[in-house]
């Protein structure tokens, strides 16, 4: 049995801040960020908007593209490291906010990589025949999470979220395999220190100490990053018995543009095969893959039987990827 792609939906929040803007808020400059990230603006939520507005707004417009009402879901996972509650699972505020009244619904944690994750679960469940529709969100508002005196994290990251629902189908463009991997060894370079039971909201020194923050080893997890995105690719590539030549697309997750293109130079992936939004938007972490995905949909980039090669690398380690044939 085939899961294909039958609908892609975004969101993003309507506020914009500008490298120019954030200029005003910790010692950096517009060359400096650019340079070093490839990032020149993102998306930051207003008060009054969770991650859940986000997620089920991108919900919403795969839906619609893929004629699927809410009742037809069978399964919601949605991606996330910014809950809107500890507990219940975003997902479920987000099955209530859609109707979708027949969906078993969860969270899943694997930080950047998350969407590629619940790609590997959703295909898992359809392939089995526990599921016949699904709906996969990454959904973030991680400005929530950023210490806005840090100039070196506070760039980086912006909010949003996008959505796609698979369905089962004897034909027509598939995922053809999803690939997934974790290295727990490195878990403490790229975390959130507080909110946890390790350190809880109602220790004084989660406060005092920043822990609420984002903490990120930014020239270890570049180094890491690199090498296991390619990892993930060349395994993607190999169970597929395919070349990087024949990949029409690469969307990796929009992390770093330093990364992006060590990691397409290393599959000899060249520009014109790049997708690349990330000046736009920033790192979305679960969300960049869909919205990037949603994107090139929309306007119209992807022709019948082109190969389309995603990859992520996040906190935990987690790294992924993900061949489909459009």
């Amino acid at each position: 049995m085939n899961v294909r792609i039958t609908g892609t939906g975004s969101a993003l929040p309507d506020k914009i801040l500008t490298n120019a803007d954030i200029e005003k808020l910790v010692d950096t400059t517009d060359e400096w960020i650019t340079t070093r990230t490839g990032i020149k603006e993102r998306h930051i939520a207003a008060d009054g908007e969770y991650t859940s507005t986000f997620a089920a707004e991108a919900a919403r417009k795969a839906l619609e593209m893929a004629a699927v009402n809410p009742e037809e879901i069978d399964l919601i996972i949605l991606s996330t490291v910014t809950p809107d509650f500890p507990f219940p699972s975003t997902a479920c505020i987000v099955q209530d906010m859609l109707g979708a009244v027949n969906a078993t619904v969860f969270d899943l944690s694997a930080a950047c990589s998350g969407f590629i994750f619940g790609l590997s679960v959703a295909e898992k469940y359809i392939r089995s025949g526990s599921a016949k529709k699904v709906l996969v969100i990454g959904a973030e508002v991680l400005s929530r999470i950023v210490d806005w005196k840090d100039r070196n994290t506070c760039v980086l990251f912006g909010d949003g979220a996008g959505a796609v629902v698979l369905e089962a189908s004897d034909g027509g463009h598939s995922l053809l395999s999803t690939h997934t991997f974790s290295n727990g060894s490195y878990w403490n370079l790229l975390y959130q220190p507080g909110s946890g039971s390790r350190n809880p909201a109602s220790d004084r020194r989660t406060f005092d100490d920043k822990l609420l923050y984002i903490t990120m080893e930014g020239n270890d997890v570049f180094k890491h990053a690199v090498r296991a995105m390619e990892e993930a690719s060349l395994k993607a590539l190999a169970a597929n018995s395919i070349s990087s030549e024949e990949i029409s697309l690469l969307i990796p997750h929009q992390a770093n543009r330093r990364i992006i293109d060590a990691t397409a130079k290393r599959l000899g992936v060249e520009s014109d095969r790049l997708f690349i939004n990330l000046h736009n938007y920033g790192n979305t972490s679960s969300a960049s893959i869909p919205i990037a995905l949603d994107e090139v949909n929309r306007k119209g980039l992807l022709k019948v039987d082109n190969k389309l090669l995603l990859v992520a690398f996040g906190g935990g380690f987690t790294y992924g990827s993900a061949v489909i044939n459009w």
